[in-house]
């Protein structure tokens, strides 16, 4: 994970590559896609959505009774999230946090509105990579969010809106909106963490049993996985915390329950996050040490195996010299008897090690485990 640590640290030092540059200035990712800007203005009486191709309707929405939410996807253009900061009034600051990618997961308070810069969590990520991010800002009568690109994570949240005539969500205001992205981005974590256990139990017993590399190699990679998520999650959930206890006139006490709960959601992730990787890390230490037991093993036998033919092969050795002065070559049971030699000699040392216990379970052995329990 250092090398994950140090692109995110490349990145900001890219973003602040024009020292003395002025405060606010957006950093466009490259690549990033050209914006998409989806409105929803709804209240308890109905509700309208549509895909603004031109922001200077926008206008029309910047002050209004209902509540109105902008879904910015993609980050391709300057000229035009410059333009939506100004029609909205957004700070230079927060605009640039919600742009120059990727924060750290925080709440921001300004005069006018409240800034939560988040991460989403994806079904499949590079663990490599950071999560993608979700910056959202509250005001009194407007929401506006801003991804990376379409993820599909507030479909559900649309789709409340649309069904939700006398709840909380179509008549709670920007504050109840806001807290309803955020939940969504904070259940992402579960159904993730579920998937990452049930990984982890299936290798588990293989690891046990029978550890390999490849099963090494995506214990690891599980790992990484939960690193990538503690770091976006820990942030996340303080995050959470400090806009559950702002005295902010643009938060509801009535929404500041929700934001409590959704506070202890977080947590909780956050819990099964560190016990997952603890896990992780104790059947990586057990598997590396089962492979180096049997390693071991591997090598005792060998080690073993050329003990006994040492004196075997000094013996043949001696005898293999091409001397005619050799006295035991004119015998005539000489062969039959060096073979018997060499057959005793092996049969000793094979006894010797398994009288030490190094092969089998010999007396040495069984002595010291009966000394062990008394």
């Amino acid at each position: 994970m250092c090398r994950f640590a140090l692109k995110e640290a490349a990145i900001a030092r890219a973003q602040a590559s024009q020292i003395g540059s002025r405060p606010g200035t957006l950093v466009i990712p490259p690549g990033s896609p050209a914006p998409v800007v989806r409105l929803f203005e709804f209240d308890d009486d109905g509700y309208e959505q549509k895909q603004v191709d031109d922001l200077s309707a926008l206008e029309a929405y910047a002050d209004t009774q209902r509540t109105t939410w902008i879904d910015i996807q993609g980050l391709g253009e300057a000229a035009t999230l410059h333009r939506i900061g100004e029609i909205f009034g957004i700070h230079r600051l927060a605009l640039a946090d919600a742009v120059n990618v990727p924060q750290r997961p925080k709440a921001e308070m300004y005069d006018d509105h409240v800034l939560i810069v988040a991460r989403a969590p994806l079904d499949e990520f590079d663990p490599r990579e950071p999560l993608p991010q979700v910056c959202i800002l509250i005001a009194r009568n407007y929401v506006v969010s801003v991804q990376e690109r379409y993820f599909g994570c507030f479909d559900a949240v649309r789709e409340r809106i649309r069904e939700g005539a006398g709840r909380p969500i179509r008549n709670g205001g920007p504050c109840y909106l806001g807290y309803a992205l955020l939940d969504v981005l904070v259940d992402r974590y579960g159904p993730i963490l579920e998937n990452i256990s049930d990984a982890m139990d299936e290798l588990e017993d293989r690891l046990l049993s029978n550890p390999s590399p490849q099963q090494l190699t995506a214990l690891y990679d599980l790992r990484r996985r939960l690193t990538v998520l503690r770091r976006s999650a820990r942030p996340q959930r303080e995050a959470l915390l400090q806009l559950s206890q702002t005295k902010s006139e643009l938060i509801r006490p009535q929404t500041g329950i929700y934001l409590r709960d959704a506070y202890d959601h977080a947590s909780q992730f956050v819990e099964v996050i560190e016990s997952l990787r603890d896990t992780a890390g104790d059947l990586m230490d057990t598997a590396l040490a089962t492979l180096g037991h049997r390693s071991n093993e591997v090598m005792k036998v060998l080690t073993l195996m050329a003990s006994i033919f040492i004196p075997l092969t000094f013996m043949a050795g001696i005898y293999g010299m091409n001397f005619e002065t050799m006295p035991e070559l004119s015998q005539p049971y000489a062969y039959p008897i060096l073979l018997g030699a060499m057959i005793v000699v092996a049969g000793a040392m094979i006894y010797y090690f398994r009288y030490r216990g190094w092969i089998g379970g010999g007396a040495k052995t069984a002595r010291s485990e009966e000394a062990k329990h008394s």
